[in-house]
């Protein structure tokens, strides 16, 4: 599976590598970074893509913030070098096979659902920083198991092998020995809505999160989760 992001086949299908969501995706970060306090001054993203959140975060965190991006895509990577600086470098290269030091707080946004082994994955990840920021879709529903064409979809064109809901999305982080120390729902299903069909599917989302967020998601779909974990050696 790994050769898809490496003989070009995922630029193919995703050309921006998902520029126009991470603005959306930095807001996130930030927003769990000031309610717990936390200023890191060094983040690595793992699978960073075109290195759009971390030019993002930069522009928001202290300006002595080190921040280092992390992917595997030739054509990824490409796109994120343009977006490099002093204090925002770009490796071309597995961050778990890189000679790195620790680092104050890891990204992991929207990644590990695309990797074959994630519990290995995870596992070799916790110890590589202080603290870990994942997102994570939570692809399973009961409107994503009826309808399954998302789910498909998802699989073919985006690369997603698990699809977790907001349970099994925690028992996976803890089952693989992190700590979590918090999260929160984040609505791409309503905030990312482009098209005209996914904006009326957000109408009835986003009234039904009023009265209860977990059942929005369980049943309706349309959600992801931000989680800030510890590892724990």
């Amino acid at each position: 599976m790994e050769n898809r992001y490496l003989s070009g086949e995922y630029a193919a299908e995703n050309p921006s590598y998902h520029v126009e969501d991470s603005a959306w995706k930095a807001r996130q970060i930030l927003t769990m970074l000031r309610k717990h306090g936390l200023e890191p001054k060094t983040v690595c993203d793992v699978g960073c893509g075109a290195g759009e959140v971390l030019r993002q975060l930069q522009q928001k965190l202290p300006a002595q913030t080190m921040l280092h991006g992390f992917e595997i895509s030739p054509q990824g990577f490409a796109l994120a070098k343009t977006r490099e600086n002093d204090r925002l470098r770009f490796f071309c290269e597995d961050f778990l096979a890189a000679q790195v030091d620790p680092c104050d707080l890891l990204l992991c946004i929207d990644v590990f659902e695309h990797v074959e082994d994630y519990m290995g994955f995870l596992r070799k990840l916790r110890t590589k920083s202080t603290y870990t920021i994942f997102h994570i879709p939570l692809d399973m529903s009961a409107q994503g198991v009826l309808r399954i064409k998302t789910i498909v979809a998802n699989r073919v064109h985006v690369g997603h092998l698990h699809y977790f809901c907001k349970e099994t999305a925690l028992l996976t982080l803890q089952d693989t020995g992190y700590e979590i120390v918090d999260w929160f729902y984040t609505a791409s299903g309503i905030d990312l809505a482009k098209t005209l069909g996914a904006k009326l599917v957000a109408m009835p989302r986003k009234l039904a999160a009023f009265v209860s967020p977990d059942f929005t998601a369980r049943v309706l779909g349309g959600y992801s989760m931000l989680v800030l974990a510890k590892g724990t050696r």
